[in-house]
């Protein structure tokens, strides 16, 4: 279910040899590495602050870049990839804002098993998603605007661990080491927000929506 493809045209080692060259002072390198990233972290920046600080989404944008500018010679390959470096810096800098608005659930209740329930009733007017060409396009089309929705309304701790595991394609070692929780504390956030969003979506698209009877 990955929500944004990863970078085409290019592999880890290119981005790792473009940090080095920039670290020695290649500018063009920089503005590379840039290009490549700009558009997939600005929507993980807006997807971890949510709806509710989406104007803060600029700039933590801009913040995990100078971040970057300021921190290119304590950059490590072999530690993490530079896109998962990147928005490890990115969600530090929206965590701490979550934080301090007072949206950031506590660390002891991120990784519970608490129901997700969405406001409202299910939808029922959506098209049948088994319909003509031009219906079925107009369903996914609203079932992935739902997704966002409801990956809006996960506890900013577990909506992390979704978005890097799903955007970035990052392993849980690479994600457990990255954000320096334990292995067991990441696979936990990711399946509860795995089941949150089933959840969400199940009430959402409503019984006839999913192709079961009422």
């Amino acid at each position: 279910m990955a929500i944004d493809d990863p970078p085409h045209g290019h592999d880890t080692s290119d981005d790792a040899r473009l940090m080095a060259a920039y670290a020695e002072g290649d500018a063009r390198a920089f503005e590379v590495l840039y290009e490549r990233h700009q558009g997939a972290l600005y929507r993980f920046v807006r997807r971890v602050l949510g709806p509710a600080l989406q104007a803060q989404t600029d700039e933590v944008f801009q913040d995990t870049w100078l971040r970057v500018v300021q921190s290119r010679d304590r950059y490590r390959a072999e530690a993490a990839s530079f896109r998962t470096w990147l928005y490890t810096l990115a969600q530090n800098r929206a965590i701490d804002l979550l934080r301090r608005s007072g949206r950031e659930v506590s660390p002891e209740r991120a990784g519970t098993d608490e129901p997700l329930t969405p406001e409202g009733d299910p939808w029922q007017d959506w098209p049948d998603p088994h319909a003509a060409a031009h219906d079925e396009h107009l369903f996914w089309r609203r079932a992935g605007e739902q997704l966002l929705r409801c990956l809006d309304e996960l506890p900013a701790a577990q909506r992390v661990v979704f978005l890097m595991h799903h955007d970035d394609e990052c392993t849980l070692d690479d994600i457990a080491r990255a954000l320096e929780l334990g292995f067991e504390t990441a696979k936990s956030r990711l399946r509860y927000a795995m089941s949150k969003l089933r959840l969400c979506m199940g009430a959402y698209l409503g019984a006839a929506a999913l192709g079961r009877s009422s």
